[in-house]
């Protein structure tokens, strides 16, 4: 009889303890989505990418008709644009803090060695069938701008702004009734950019991202001179630059360091 009733309570028994034990045991917690990754910190890093520009030259013509043939020589007024494009490459540098709890804010400086350079020919009517030919280069650009995004856990849509810098040379070469002459400027050219971007952190030191940038430089006299004929004059430049980049980044900061 006593083996028979400790045959049915046993069964009763394990059944009952069942949730209790398993109530005793750790539980896996999962990490909250939006805590996986934190942009609060700073970062550093590369980017590289291609940009064109607008370089709208006034006056080369009369620049060089002037030159030769003394002031007022040159009827009208020419404007070129080479249009200069080529390859950006440099680097960043930045803070960000992130803040209730998914917007992002922060500033960044950044610099970038340019090939963007072209040249085009313009008439030179009072040595016809002369030509001047007309380089535009940027050799240099720079930004200091601040950012805000709006973050989806490890990806960030930003968008920023702020002060930037151009490097920029010019250069009007040619024959003018068979007497060379070569006219160069250089200037560092200051205004603002505007752009935006996505960035995606694939580990919890590391992103990669793709920006647009628009620099705005608006128009300037640049100071023209030739050396062989100890000429001097200017150009009128009206300029802006577009930019798309890819960019990696090392982060600093919440996520660990």
């Amino acid at each position: 009889m006593r083996r028979l009733l400790l045959a049915h309570l046993t069964p009763l028994a394990v059944t009952l303890a069942g949730p209790a034990v398993a109530a005793d045991m750790p539980r896996k917690t999962e990490t909250p989505f939006a805590a996986r990754f934190n942009w609060t910190g700073c970062y550093l890093g590369g980017h590289l990418g291609g940009g064109f520009a607008r370089n709208a030259i006034t006056d080369p013509v009369q620049l060089v008709q002037d030159s030769f043939g003394g002031a007022g020589s040159t009827p009208g007024v020419t404007s070129v644009n080479p249009g200069p494009a080529g390859a950006v490459i440099g680097g960043q540098i930045g803070c960000d803090y992130q803040f209730a709890p998914s917007w992002v804010a922060g500033i960044e400086g950044a610099a970038s060695g340019s090939t963007m350079e072209r040249s085009t020919n313009v008439a030179l009517p009072l040595g016809n069938p002369d030509t001047a030919l007309v380089r535009a280069k940027t050799d240099f650009l720079a930004s200091v701008t601040a950012r805000i995004g709006y973050t989806f856990d490890d990806a960030l849509l930003y968008a920023r702004g702020g002060a930037a810098m151009a490097s920029d040379r010019y250069d009007v070469s040619g024959s003018f009734v068979g007497t060379p002459f070569g006219f160069t400027g250089l200037e560092n050219r200051f205004g603002w950019t505007a752009g935006g971007g996505v960035e995606w952190a694939f580990t919890q030191h590391w992103s990669v991202s793709i920006e647009y940038d628009y620099y705005k430089f608006g128009h300037r006299t640049v100071a023209m001179s030739d050396a062989t004929n100890a000429f001097l004059g200017s150009v009128d430049v009206r300029q802006n630059i577009q930019v798309v980049k890819a960019g990696l980044n090392f982060h600093i900061g919440a996520n660990g360091w």
